[in-house]
This record gives structure tokens, sequence and C-alpha cells, in this order.
């Protein structure tokens, strides 16, 4: 059994919680807040607290709050020689404070309190100072169903930048191409097959291949109808900045000026 306090009360701290308490293997016996309030609805599930110095003893202590404060919850915490980790994709390991064994475990997925998360779809990326850490990190996301992957810092912080361009950034395009479609009155469900099946298709084949549309096929009649059809300048310099994109990757650029 792998004993864990939680630290934190964001969305992933509490969708931690609740793959944690559905393991057979893993005990959260405290879960603190700086904030009662905001985990007071779990008080009959778990232990909580908004007292550090009432932290108990436990085989791990996940800090699972916003990339700035890591570094200064870790370095107030009442204890040493204890193992700490975070949950960030960004924050380097070595910003936890090193009275403590420091650790990563970082959940790969976008994460909303109200939505239901599948952890079995949640990549776990881990990572230890010291090595004999690794095992307890790989047997705690085997317990909650998630693959694993001991990775460096550098490794896990490109992850993230990544992960941005595909999780933040496409869906900020959902955002704007959802007001497109309420400025003319149109459903924006008929657009969510294809948002499917265009998440579907980079499974099987590389998204170098799976690229389609007018940019790819240098049609420039329809590109222009496309910014000619954009009523907010923004919407014209994002479209114009994926256009160009596209078309350099494709060696198409060129033949566009």
């Amino acid at each position: 059994m792998i004993s864990v306090v939680l630290l934190g009360a964001g969305n992933v701290a509490t969708h931690l919680f609740k793959a944690f308490n559905k393991a057979e293997n893993v005990d959260v016996v405290q879960w603190y807040n700086r904030t009662k309030a905001s985990i007071s609805s779990y008080v009959n599930k778990v232990e909580i607290t908004d007292e550090l110095n009432e932290l108990r003893t436990a085989d791990i202590y996940i800090i699972a709050i916003s990339d700035d404060s890591i570094g200064k919850l870790s370095e107030n915490l009442p204890f040493k020689n204890r193992l700490v980790a975070h949950t960030s994709g960004s924050v380097n390991i070595h910003d936890l404070d090193k009275k403590n064994e420091r650790a990563v475990f970082y959940p790969l997925q976008t994460f909303s309190k109200d939505a239901k998360v599948d952890f079995s779809q949640v990549p776990i990326c881990y990572q230890a100072l010291e090595k004999s850490n690794n095992k307890l990190l790989k047997t705690l996301a085997k317990a909650i169903g998630s693959p694993s992957y001991k990775i460096n810092t550098e490794q896990r912080q490109t992850l993230h930048l990544s992960a941005v361009f595909i999780n933040n950034f496409v869906n900020q395009l959902y955002r704007i191409a959802h007001e497109i479609t309420d400025n003319k009155n149109i459903e924006f469900d008929i657009l969510k097959p294809l948002i499917s099946e265009t998440a579907k298709k980079v499974q099987n084949i590389s998204p170098y291949m799976a690229q389609t549309g007018p940019a790819k096929r240098n049609d420039k009649k329809t590109i222009n109808r496309h910014l000619n059809q954009l009523e907010n300048r923004d919407h014209q310099k994002i479209y114009k900045l994926l256009t160009e994109s596209i078309q350099q990757t494709h060696g198409l650029k060129n033949k566009n000026e």
C-alpha cells in the first residue's frame, strides 16, 4: 500500500484524488490546501487540513498547485528527507527544496474539474533524483491504470511545450470556429464529427501525412475567399500564418508568392 498526502485543490489534484481513492493499493492519508473550503466536500472521504504543521507521514507528498507556487510550498514543508513530487510539465525538478527527496509525477492530459478522466488514457511522466524512488513512482502510476514513462526534465518540458500546441492552441482554434459559426447562426455541433475524425487520423498516420485542405493543395482561390469571409482581422492573421506554415512544411510557399 502506497500512502499519499496530496497538496493542492485544483483540477489536477482533484482528479488525482479521485483516481487514488479508487485504487486498491493507494491510500490518500491526507489532503492539504491552504483554504479548507476548497476541499471541504471531500471531508467524509479523506482527512483534510489547511495547516502544514499537521501533515501526516506518508510514502509520497504530491504537490499539485500552480507552477509559480511549487518552490515556495516545498520550502515551507515542515519535514526533511521525505519523497516530494510535483505534477507540473514545465517546472524543473530542482525547483523543489533539496531538504527532501525530489521527484516529478506529471500526468500529461488536459483536466477540467467537472469532466470525467479515464486514467488509462493519461500517460504519467515520472522522474526522481534518487533512482530508488523510480519504482514507487512507476507503481503509483500503474495503480491508477496509467501508462508511465521515465523521462528527464528537458524531455518533460519539451512534451509540455508540444502539448500547448496540441491542446491549448488547437482549443483556441475550436473557439474561433465556434465564434464564426455562431455569427452565422450555424450549430457548432455539425463540426464535431470532423474534430473527432481529425484526432483519430493521427493515431494511425503522421500529422504530416494527415494534412489536407486548401493550403496543402495551394488552392489560392479558396484561400482568398476564406480571407474575405473573415470579418475579424485577428482571425485573418491567424489564417494567413497557419496557411503559410502549412505551405512551407509541404514545399508550397514559393508557389504562393
